[in-house]
């Protein structure tokens, strides 16, 4: 009986990996989002490093270009460079608007199909379902299929389900 205890205990722990433990095994550069309401961006990867800039905005997308333990050197989308504690960082996968002008969001993947409503530059929402140029985007629940290069957030050709 404490066998079987101690197995299913085991299981559940080994199951039960933070979105920071998950980060751990990633090789960069992959795609990431600030998954805290204010999250801090460092010259170098420690407290000790000056402060260069405070994030407040969740789900914002960043680029994870290089590791350190429990540090992640990220991009954001308007190219600024910094160390973020990993734990500030989420695995969610999100995407900013993009350009001067809202961008549409269709019904289908496919420019032929109906406008469903149009996002404008600075929107953050989730992507899902990436493929051949297209990604399905959600913003508060409203969903709709916007072209890659009109958002920051996702790699050329990169295929997400």
């Amino acid at each position: 009986m404490l066998r079987r205890f101690l197995l299913a205990a085991t299981l559940a722990a080994g199951l039960c990996l933070t979105a920071a433990q998950a980060q751990q095994d990633r090789r960069p550069p992959y795609w990431a989002s600030i998954a805290a309401g204010k999250a801090m961006m460092r010259a170098g990867p420690g407290k000790n490093y000056p402060a260069i800039w405070l994030y407040r905005r969740a789900d914002l997308p960043v680029k994870v270009v290089e590791t350190y333990p429990g540090w992640r050197k990220v991009r954001d989308p308007a190219g600024t460079t910094g160390w973020m504690l990993q734990r500030l960082l989420s695995d969610t996968r999100t995407a900013l608007v993009t350009g001067a002008e809202p961008r549409p969001l269709y019904e289908a993947a496919s420019a032929g199909s109906k406008i469903r409503y149009h996002a404008e530059p600075g929107v953050v929402g989730r992507i899902s379902h990436c493929g051949e140029g297209w990604c399905r985007f959600d913003v508060g629940g409203r969903e709709g299929y916007v072209r890659t290069e009109h958002i920051w957030g996702v790699g050329p050709g990169e295929t997400i389900d």
